[in-house]
């Protein structure tokens, strides 16, 4: 006697196909109806410069929100990135202002460190079975703890010639004078991290590990993927960039502050979701994480163009942003699974 087994066929969403480009979507619908809202409020909006200045303003944030998509494109989350952050920009001018160490060596030194210390985190989540909130919680507070070990006040940087060339600029179409626009080499920095992200996402075997990680760690598996590679890399990645935004923040003040970042770290998990990432892992965009930093940069912009709000509407804003795209995420999922069924 015979016995057919018939195997049950795999859940699918809204997500899959097409329908993972829905959140992205709205997203650049949504900074395209701010953007023409501020024109048609203010008519120095319209100012290429302005546009300009959300690259310049949120270089770091962009470059951390990068490295926040690998992790949560893995089904992962780290919230140590702001401390990081604050420590390594903490830690460059300790280096340099008081042992004296050349500017380009304790870049390179910040840089590891925060590669290392992520690859120490992705290692502990994986091996030991430890979920990434509390791995990444504390790192969070060891890298704070050790920023105001450092020092617990502000350190200036401005008599070292190496971080102006953070904020060298470089005209376009002319120039703010005729019209065009500048951006600093903090911008391109950005820029280029965004670039190597999206194509090492796109075009390469770890890349395309995140994604299926994140869709289905015990599927990448049964695919022989190497989901331990993939879950520690993705940590490293998140690591380097905190470290570079780190490096930015100190090109872009030209000083260090024990208490930068703090929240950072839900700053950028908040642009990754409403760029159109989902938390769950296994669909989003790295474009989608740049127009999410865009459109909180952008509500930042429109409030003080108006000047008589307090900036903390920005964050009432963004809160309820955030909660309309994960209902957005949710109501996909669910859509997808009722037609599947």
């Amino acid at each position: 006697m015979s016995t057919t087994v018939t195997e049950r066929p795999s859940r699918t969403t809204l997500f899959d196909g097409l329908g993972r480009y829905i959140p992205i979507g709205v997203t650049v619908a949504l900074l395209i109806v701010m953007y023409l809202g501020g024109i048609a409020a203010f008519p120095r909006f319209s100012s290429p410069q302005v546009i300009a200045s959300l690259f310049i303003d949120n270089a770091a944030l962009l470059i951390i929100a990068v490295g926040m998509t690998f992790v949560i494109l893995s089904g992962g989350i780290d919230l140590s990135v702001g401390s990081m952050m604050a420590f390594s920009t903490m830690s460059i001018a300790a280096l340099t202002v008081d042992l004296g160490v050349p500017a380009e060596v304790a870049v390179a030194a910040v840089l590891a460190f925060g590669t290392l210390s992520g690859l120490f985190t992705g290692a502990v989540i994986h091996y030991f079975n430890v979920q990434p909130f509390i791995a990444t919680l504390a790192g969070l507070f060891l890298y704070r703890g050790l920023t105001l070990q450092l020092s617990d006040h502000d350190v200036s940087m401005r008599d070292i010639a190496f971080f102006d060339w953070g904020m060298l600029r470089m005209d376009f179409a002319g120039g703010q004078r005729d019209g065009g626009f500048s951006l600093p080499n903090i911008s391109f920095i950005a820029l280029a991290v965004v670039i190597v992200a999206f194509i090492v996402l796109h075009y390469t075997r770890f890349g395309r590990g995140v994604y299926a990680v994140g869709g289905s760690e015990s599927s990448a598996l049964l695919m022989g993927l190497p989901v331990a590679r993939t879950k520690v890399g993705v940590y490293a990645v998140s690591g380097f960039c905190a470290a570079l935004g780190g490096v930015v923040a100190a090109y872009y003040t030209k000083s260090a502050n024990p208490l930068a970042g703090v929240g950072l770290e839900l700053d950028a998990i908040a642009a990754v979701v409403i760029g159109g990432t989902i938390l769950t892992g296994g669909t989003g965009f790295v474009l989608g994480t740049v127009a999410g930093v865009m459109v909180m940069g952008l509500l930042t912009t429109l409030i003080a163009f108006q000047g008589d709000l307090s900036s903390w509407w920005a964050r009432i804003v963004v809160g309820v942003l955030l909660l309309a795209f994960i209902l957005l995420q949710r109501f996909l999922s669910r859509s997808g699974e009722k037609r599947r069924t």
